[in-house]
């Protein structure tokens, strides 16, 4: 008797905290461009509602949308999130705000709200190929169909039916996708709050996140926090914004490439080493890039700077430092645990990759140009000696005699890379190649000694 006295008070317990206990909410505000910002804040925001074990997180979200792979980031923490995830579309939630919505437990709309329009485009505007929108509609599709079936009764009959029919979803993303009695083949989808509601993409309008607590959770006594986006997570978020890494990265290349042209003067070799530590570190502290990716990098600039200054030729070494350097860029922007790639998709790999390679080849372009304009354009005026030193004006070279050296053969004391040292006559003088590099002791003739600089080539 008495078990079971203490079994039925313990019942009456549970039941009253669980009707009496104030709920807690935390709020994550996205009311910008879907990118790293965003992807940091979201990604803190849900950190923070577990250490403080709330009951829901509210997203209030105002987007047109952004870069699809923090989106695709972002809806994955959602749907794998164990705290139930709401959000609230104050106003717009297009085309990576769409995914992210849908991939949340509910959606709530302010009235005149709108969801949709979710195909993929580029920097212009344009809509991207098709290998892109599949991999969108799939995507899309797949956050849809996370929410399971329901029953409903039909005509008298239960029959499942899909909670966010997929299909709606994908005619977001695609204008041939058809549904009947909702889109045709020839426009994108985008609902307002009312088509939301009717089709099952929104469970009710609201003009706040308060006004969603206490009307539609019947909630009085709750307790609604917010996450506050710190400087360090803006700054964070910055450095980590695939516009500012392509940037970085070719400034590591250039600063490399500038470093062999000229070796010895130092500042570009520490242009490249601060902004290889501005790409590293900070996805580093994002979790985003393992240690052993930054070792990856590292060692294949030591390795092209072996290949350049202490192992004659271009072989094994200079081919797998270039290698590494590509890799360790490359890997350092894909999501992984210690080796494990496995939930990394094929287009994040891919635009990983171009990222990479389109910024290398723009560093040799910038290269160029600034090897081009130095001394004799605009701001890059100053930063040669252009003054010309005629012999009209009194100028007069003491190296005239070495013109008598030209036709003489002599030996490499260095290797010319294309610049270096020769002894010709039992002197040693500056000299470049001047047809490619050539190696330490090998024989050279003296082509011409001008401007103070002699030029030889292999015997």
């Amino acid at each position: 008797m008495k078990k079971r006295l203490f079994f039925l008070l313990s019942i009456w317990m549970m039941f009253f905290v669980d009707v009496f206990a104030v709920k807690h909410y935390h709020e994550v505000k996205i009311f910008e461009e879907i990118g790293s910002t965003s992807w940091i804040h979201l990604k803190k925001g849900v950190e923070e509602a577990r250490a403080k074990k709330v009951d829901g997180i509210f997203i209030h979200m105002n987007t047109y949308g952004g870069l699809v792979n923090y989106a695709d980031s972002m809806r994955t923490l959602i749907i794998n999130c164990e705290i139930p995830v709401y959000v609230f579309i104050d106003n717009n939630a297009a085309s990576a705000g769409a995914l992210i919505s849908i991939a949340c437990d509910s959606i709530y709309m302010r009235e005149g709200g709108n969801i949709g329009a979710a195909t993929v485009v580029n920097d212009n505007g344009e809509k991207m190929p098709d290998k892109y929108q599949s991999y969108m509609r799939s995507t899309i599709r797949s956050t849809a169909e996370s929410h399971g079936k329901v029953k409903v009764v039909v005509n008298g009959d239960t029959v499942e039916k899909w909670r966010r029919d997929p299909l709606i979803a994908e005619a977001m993303v695609d204008e041939r996708v058809v549904v009947p009695g909702i889109v045709d083949s020839t426009k994108i989808l985008t609902f307002t709050a009312n088509e939301a509601m009717a089709n099952g993409y929104c469970e009710g309008k609201y003009n706040s996140i308060p006004e969603i607590i206490l009307q539609g959770f019947h909630e009085d006594d709750y307790e609604l926090t917010s996450y506050k986006a710190t400087l360090f997570d803006s700054i964070l978020g910055f450095l980590t914004s695939p516009v500012l890494q392509g940037f970085l990265i070719m400034i590591i290349i250039g600063g490399i490439y500038f470093e062999m042209q000229t070796p010895g003067i130092g500042f570009a070799l520490l242009a490249s080493v601060v902004a290889a530590m501005l790409y590293f570190a900070p996805l580093y502290l994002d979790g985003l890039t393992d240690l052993w990716e930054a070792v990856l990098f590292l060692i294949g600039v030591v390795l092209l700077l072996l290949e350049i200054f202490v192992i004659p030729g271009f072989g094994v070494a200079g081919i797998l430092g270039i290698i590494f350097i590509v890799a360790g860029l490359t890997l350092s922007l894909l999501p992984n645990d210690l080796f494990d790639f496995g939930g990394v998709s094929w287009s994040a790999t891919y635009t990983a990759l171009i990222t990479v390679l389109l910024a290398m080849v723009g560093s040799f372009g910038l290269v160029a140009f600034l090897a081009s304009k130095i001394g004799t354009d605009g701001i890059f005026k100053n930063l040669a000696l252009t003054k010309s030193q005629d012999n009209e004006e009194g100028y007069v070279s003491n190296n005239v005699s070495l013109n008598a050296l030209a036709g003489k053969v002599g030996v490499t004391e260095t290797d010319l890379r294309p610049a270096g040292k020769v002894m010709v006559e039992g002197e040693i003088y500056d000299a470049v190649a001047e047809n490619g590099f050539i190696n330490k002791g090998e024989e050279v003739i003296v082509r011409k000694y001008e401007m103070g600089q002699m030029y030889v080539r292999l015997k």
